[in-house]
């Protein structure tokens, strides 16, 4: 920006920052004294990582203290050469290689020339964006989920954009969005989602998925959302690139004026400022104009749940929120959208009505019931979604069977990494049960697997109890009780 603001731009009141990735001691976001672009005069000579995180950190106090400021000059962030190269030992070392069949390991001969020479074609604007590769993998629903695969250069300059963009987009983006940003995680929405079910007034809960949200954003509309924030034409220009750069799938090459392919650096980016501007500001609007009850908001990308006090204010939410999110070419998904009653007074309810127990809703990974505690208050009992838990049973299943004749070492250290993962984001508290039963069917395979090596020799139950005590770490709760854990970030 050259200092002036521009009055057609929805300007975002000061908000209080979320304390689960910044510390509380940052108080409110206000207006600041100061437009345009930081000061770049005291930057170090010879930048390095420090240097950038500093010249990103005024970049972002800017963005906070100001939410008019547009900035001018930010693609020479972009193309230094030891931002590209921190770039470069950022990205997975293993990585599918895209439509140049380029991997780390072969640019990386030559690390310092290839860095240099993109870091020129940036300068010069001589730099073009190749198609995504399309791949397929499975969903937990069995279907296929479309990817697409950039070239090595293209994350590169993705990622090193991203590092800028999230400077500038952090201080913009509301608490109650949690998907894809630094500091945040899938865990701090479920604790986010569980406090606000219990302390606040929620009697409604609205388990909304927006139908094909990545293959629907329209180009049109995004660019339009970034410009509010972004007035360097050249990083414009680089994000217009990769939406324009088509994916390369059996031979042909397709171009289209809607999506963005999952797989990428900068997806999960621009997929937080689209939905921002279309759906994050309007229900903060809405709920502290339109609603009459209490109304909480989590959103993990384009997954969101919203709970209500009245059921009157939730069938309104939803009817306008059809309404607004086809103006920007989007929709709901028709199955897996749905309005249902949740909470401490369901179950009585329900119950009077002869409807049976309250329903459930599946969220992170997680079904939500409700429950209650050894008092008898109510509670939020989250569980392993079960198809989750087969579809990875399945996995390891079909892993052993390619394992057959590996050394017992070797996959009970792989065993273990598998265990360990699944510990560590599904051990929640009252999750007991399923973590129990992933651990004993681990174990039951395994021995199966084992079993099918020897024709003559069968193992025992009492050697096959002394491997999994070897090598598989035993079902723990990993995760504090959320209200205890908000109460120490906050």
């Amino acid at each position: 920006m050259n200092g002036q603001g521009q009055s057609d731009r929805p300007v975002v009141p000061a908000k209080f920052p979320n304390n689960a990735g910044r510390p509380a001691a940052e108080g409110m976001e206000g207006r600041g004294l100061a437009k345009g672009n930081p000061s770049q005069q005291n930057v170090p000579r010879a930048q390095h990582r420090d240097g950038t995180r500093s010249v990103l950190e005024r970049v972002r106090e800017v963005a906070e203290r100001d939410k008019t400021v547009r900035f001018t000059t930010l693609l020479h962030h972009v193309y230094k050469v030891e931002h590209l190269r921190a770039a470069y030992y950022a990205l997975k070392r293993d990585a599918a290689a895209g439509v140049d069949g380029e991997t780390w390991q072969h640019y990386g001969e030559a690390l310092e020339a290839h860095l240099a020479d993109l870091s020129g074609r940036l300068k010069r604007r001589a730099y073009r964006a190749k198609p995504v590769k399309r791949a397929y993998i499975p969903k937990a629903d069995g279907r296929p989920r479309p990817l697409g695969i950039p070239t090595l250069e293209d994350k590169l300059v993705q990622r090193a954009t991203v590092e800028v963009l999230n400077a500038v987009y952090e201080a913009d983006f509301l608490g109650f969005s949690y998907g894809f940003r630094p500091g945040r995680s899938a865990h701090n929405a479920l604790d986010a989602l569980y406090t606000g079910l219990l302390t606040r007034k929620v009697n409604w809960v609205l388990d909304a998925d927006i139908r094909g949200f990545f293959d629907a954003i329209d180009h049109g509309w995004l660019v339009k959302f970034v410009e509010h924030r972004i007035a360097d034409r050249r990083v414009v220009r680089l994000i217009q690139k990769w939406l324009n750069a088509g994916v390369l799938e059996d031979g042909a090459r397709t171009r289209g004026e809607e999506g963005t392919p999952q797989g990428g650096s900068i997806s999960p980016l621009l997929a937080n400022v689209y939905l921002h501007y279309v759906f994050d500001l309007w229900a903060r609007r809405w709920r502290k104009t339109q609603a009459h009850g209490d109304v909480i908001v989590v959103r993990y990308a384009d997954d969101f749940i919203v709970g209500f006090q009245h059921r009157a204010d939730a069938e309104r939410f939803l009817t306008e929120l059809r309404e607004r999110l086809a103006k920007f070419k989007l929709e709901l998904h028709p199955e897996k959208t749905r309005l249902l009653e949740f909470g401490p007074f369901a179950a009585e309810h329900r119950r009077r009505a002869g409807q049976g127990k309250p329903e459930t809703f599946d969220f992170l990974g997680f079904t939500h019931i409700c429950g209650k505690k050894r008092n008898g208050r109510f509670t939020v009992v989250r569980q392993t979604i079960r198809k989750r838990l087969q579809a990875k049973l399945g996995e390891v299943k079909a892993e052993l069977r390619r394992r057959l004749h590996a050394p017992i070492p070797v996959v009970g250290r792989w065993l273990r990494s598998v265990v360990e993962g699944h510990l560590r984001y599904y051990g929640v508290p009252m999750n007991g049960p399923a973590l129990h039963t992933f651990c004993f069917q681990v174990g039951r395979l395994w021995c199966r697997t084992l079993r099918r090596r020897s024709q003559t020799a069968r193992i025992t139950w009492e050697r096959m109890r002394r491997l999994i005590r070897r090598w598989l770490p035993p079902p723990r709760i990993c995760h504090p009780y959320p209200l205890r854990r908000l109460g120490v970030v906050t």
